[in-house]
């Protein structure tokens, strides 16, 4: 083999080489994000940077309120409630019945979050309006069982298995899916199936329109990771891992479909969920919509930062729909 056959062969495999530590280092990294964002239990190395992933740069006073609500409403009496999923899954409930109820509303909290830190502030005002609320516990968080976070993708089929479970245990009330962040968009995907006829409208705070698009988001934004490099191993981790397909989970292609009365809230300055999904969310659906954008507003945050809008744009939202 002559000198410059030799010098081929030595840079090719080194080519070769360096191609398959790419690929192992992108493997690798993206089974990190995954398991990042869909695992009950946080990667240790990352739990410390739960707070700058979530954009929340919030006051502690208002922290500390929003502590406080949390621990009235979970010693506020709510009865736990238990239901196996549609899939086998062990799900908990927590169930506020109003002795006059007006209406129920199915309510899912976020990522990485409660039920109790998500509606603390706003379950008061509830309870003044005569609202029945099954607060929910999302799958793979807290008590209720599964491995995984789904981001919607299982969660907004659970949506209709909550559903079922008021229908059974209550009069002929009208019935919301209600949800921030994660709980958002789950809800914005469930708008789409078969629910029961009770169920008269979506109410969504800061959803995102997609996993991959979040995923993407907080990846680049946050990480400052290139997404487009880990997306492909991403879908197929969840399709080994998770048996989904990520890609098939949109909130737009939902609400295209959908019938149902949706409201749609966002902060413009939530730093997790970009306020254009909304926006993006908005244009897609064809049903009845409302859009309640709040200036100034984190992640979550859109209640505290206005409550006397967002509490009207709630009743109005009822009193359209409340029949």
């Amino acid at each position: 083999m002559n000198g410059g056959c030799k010098r081929a062969l030595v840079g090719a495999s080194a080519a070769m080489a360096t191609m398959a530590g790419v690929t192992l280092g992108a493997y690798a990294l993206s089974n990190l994000l995954l398991h990042l964002a869909v695992d009950r239990q946080m990667p240790a190395a990352l739990e410390k940077n739960r707070k700058k992933l979530s954009g929340s740069k919030e006051k502690a006073d208002l922290r500390l309120k929003a502590e406080q609500a949390a621990f009235r409403l979970r010693h506020s009496g709510c009865a736990r409630v238990e239901l196996t999923a549609w899939d086998g899954t062990r799900l908990i409930g927590h169930w506020q019945e109003h002795p006059h109820p007006q209406r129920v509303l199915v309510a899912m909290h976020g990522w990485r979050s409660a039920w109790d830190q998500d509606f603390g502030l706003i379950a008061p005002f509830l309870e003044e309006t005569g609202c029945s609320v099954l607060y929910v516990q999302q799958r793979g968080q807290q008590e209720s069982g599964g491995s995984h976070m789904t981001f919607g993708i299982l969660e907004s089929r659970d949506c209709l298995s909550w559903a079922n479970w008021v229908c059974s245990h209550t009069a002929d009330l009208p019935i919301y899916l209600a949800g921030v962040s994660m709980g958002a968009s789950s809800v914005l995907m469930a708008s789409a199936l078969s629910l029961p006829k009770q169920v008269k409208g979506i109410i969504a705070d800061c959803g995102y329109t997609s996993p991959h698009a979040i995923w993407q988001h907080v990846s680049e934004k946050n990480l400052h990771l290139n997404y487009a490099l880990h997306r492909a191993w991403v879908e197929r981790l969840c399709r080994k891992r998770l048996k989904l397909q990520a890609s098939a989970a949109s909130c737009p292609e939902a609400l295209s479909r959908t019938k149902l009365p949706v409201l749609l809230i966002h902060g413009t300055a939530d730093r997790f969920v970009p306020v254009e999904m909304t926006y993006e969310n908005y244009r897609a659906c064809r049903s009845p919509k409302e859009l309640l954008i709040v200036p100034g507003a984190g992640h979550c945050m859109s209640y505290p930062t206005e409550p006397k809008r967002y509490e009207q744009a709630l009743l109005e939202f009822w009193r359209r729909w409340d029949r």
